[in-house]
């Protein structure tokens, strides 16, 4: 699966690799309570905009 800045947190959030980047990368929503509730329209681009989080090498590493 090729991931870019629509993909939706859920359709990665169970890869440990993904998960793992998200965290080194600072993705405030894998901690967030709400994240359950949202995790289904959250998109990385979206999460990425509104925290300062390098989109580009997010999206980059994610996809090594």
């Amino acid at each position: 699966m090729k991931i870019n800045r629509k993909t939706k947190l859920k359709d990665i959030i169970d890869n440990e690799k993904s998960r793992t980047i998200l965290e080194e990368f600072g993705f405030p929503c894998l901690f967030c309570p709400h994240m359950k509730s949202e995790i289904e329209t959250l998109e990385i681009g979206y999460v990425c905009d509104n925290y300062g989080i390098d989109d580009k090498e997010l999206i980059k590493r994610l996809n090594e």
